[in-house]
């Protein structure tokens, strides 16, 4: 009996070991099946449901907008008011040339070279000289005084001597750079083909950090302004940096945009790209970002007050349009807040083109809103992991969603902040990023002052020539001039906005 007992006691004990090992790889069973339904349930990422840009649209995918055929033929419509280019005055033009008829066409007679003529017909031709670039030599003369007989030799200016290209070569080199995304051979073939002027690939790099230098001051200027506008769209895209991964901040506004490159994506690095100090508040800068701030849903972002963010309904309607393709018990209320967002957009648009007055655009957007709120609720009770936790975060920043509607010069994208950084993502790609610290600093600058001088409306070799000379002559950078015929402040209302699809 008791070895009937013991023998009894040690099955019971393995019992309950087979019990815990079962319920153990029954859990695991149950999150694999889980996982592999929700692999074959979500399909390829495609610009319509992800980040991803509709170049890189698989083949076969759909793409992100699809537009209704209007019927009408391509080119300009009946009624198109034409454009052509206008003639320049006749004294502007560097050469003048006469074409006489040789002979009459009413009796064959020879007309002679000297008869009188009457302008009938003008064309003009631009063209470029065979060699564009002058050679102007500065020679220092030595010369002897007719009272003492001392020589004294005369001195070439700082400002000439300290490079063997002038302020207006040396803009064009730093634009041709940033035009063709850090391709610094292709410079230097269209600087001695097309302008008859031979360089080294390494005297493109001198003249690259020469105006790098130069516009140290404007940058200063402009992530200062940058930090005080009411309105700003941030974003970041990915980096190089001699091939180890960094991040590249944009901050852009109506009146300016700022770049910065940084080893990571975190709070300080966002707080550095509007200049702030990390270490002058403990690490919490909410106190010291001002205006309203239109961003993604990264985790960066969440350091600003809900009252300062607006959440960009263009990657929210990816997010909801991935959830559908999901499918599970979250498509429904997936469907819901997709239809919600194409209400919204039509809605804005009418905003947009002045239709509605933002009177109307606030009391429109309240059922929105409400029905929004329902829908998220729903989908975070909905059981399906990601579209309940996409629920989950909207519900928190829900305020976020709907700041457009009563901030002006707000809207409800973040499209701004997009386009300026498609500029860095070609250039990123074709040179694969920056070789050194001197590198980022000078893609940050250059981007920030070229791309804020075409928002202005203003021409930017003239700027960079300017910034040069002053370098040079160890002046401070030219402030950067504002709009030529708009002096009002970036909160004002547009008059036409950009749709969004």
């Amino acid at each position: 009996m008791e070895s009937l007992r013991r023998q009894k006691g040690a099955l019971v004990a393995r019992n309950g070991f087979l019990i815990q090992q079962y319920q153990k790889e029954h859990a695991l069973r149950l999150r694999a099946e889980a996982q592999l339904k929700e692999l074959q349930q979500v399909q390829r990422p495609t610009a319509s449901n992800s980040s991803l840009a509709p170049s890189a649209n698989p083949m076969g995918a759909r793409p992100p907008v699809v537009k209704k055929p209007t019927g009408r033929r391509s080119g300009a419509q009946v009624g198109h008011a034409g454009t052509s280019r206008t003639l320049l005055p006749v004294e502007q033009a560097d050469d003048v040339v006469g074409h006489r008829p040789a002979v009459c066409r009413a009796c064959q007679g020879l007309i002679a070279s000297d008869a009188p003529g009457e302008v009938v017909g003008r064309h003009q031709v631009f063209e470029i000289p065979p060699v564009a670039v002058t050679l102007i030599e500065h020679q220092s003369l030595a010369c002897r005084c007719g009272r003492c007989g001392s020589v004294t030799r005369g001195i070439i200016p700082a400002d000439i001597a300290a490079s063997v290209t002038g302020a207006r070569l040396t803009a064009m080199i730093g634009l041709l750079s940033a035009s063709m995304k850090g391709s610094r051979r292709d410079v230097a073939r269209v600087l001695g083909e097309a302008l008859g002027f031979p360089i080294a690939v390494g005297s493109v790099l001198a003249r690259e950090a020469e105006l790098s230098a130069a516009l140290a001051g404007s940058y200063q200027s402009l992530v200062a302004a940058a930090a005080g506008s009411k309105v700003k769209y941030v974003d970041e895209t990915g980096w190089k940096l001699r091939g180890k991964g960094r991040w590249l901040f944009v901050s852009a506004d109506r009146d300016q945009t700022i770049f910065r490159i940084d080893k990571t994506r975190t709070r300080p690095a966002f707080k550095a790209l509007l200049g702030m100090n990390n270490n002058s508040d403990g690490g919490n800068g909410q106190d010291k970002l001002n205006g309203v701030f239109c961003s993604d849903r990264a985790g960066i972002y969440d350091m600003l007050k809900i009252r300062q963010r607006q959440l960009c309904w263009a990657h929210l309607k990816r997010d909801f349009v991935a959830a559908i393709e999901r499918g599970g018990c979250g498509e429904a209320a997936a469907a819901k807040m997709l239809a919600i967002c194409r209400e919204m957009f039509e809605l804005w648009h009418r905003f947009a083109d002045q239709e509605i007055g933002r009177k109307k655009l606030k009391a429109a957007i309240k059922p929105l809103r409400e029905r929004m709120k329902a829908a998220l609720t729903q989908g975070a009770a909905c059981g399906q992991k990601k579209t309940a936790g996409l629920c989950k975060a909207l519900l928190k920043r829900e305020a976020a969603l709907w700041r457009f509607a009563c901030v002006p010069g707000l809207e409800p994208t973040n499209n701004l902040a997009e386009r300026m950084l498609r500029p860095a993502v070609v250039w990123r790609k074709k040179s694969f990023g920056s070789h050194s610290q001197a590198g980022c600093r000078y893609v940050e600058r250059m981007l920030s002052v070229t791309q804020t001088l075409r928002q202005r409306g203003h021409p930017v070799m003239g700027y960079l020539a300017n910034a040069i000379e002053a370098h040079r002559k160890g002046q401070a950078s030219p402030e950067i001039p504002p709009r030529p015929t708009d002096t009002s402040n970036n909160t004002a209302e547009p008059a036409k906005l950009r749709k969004i699809a």
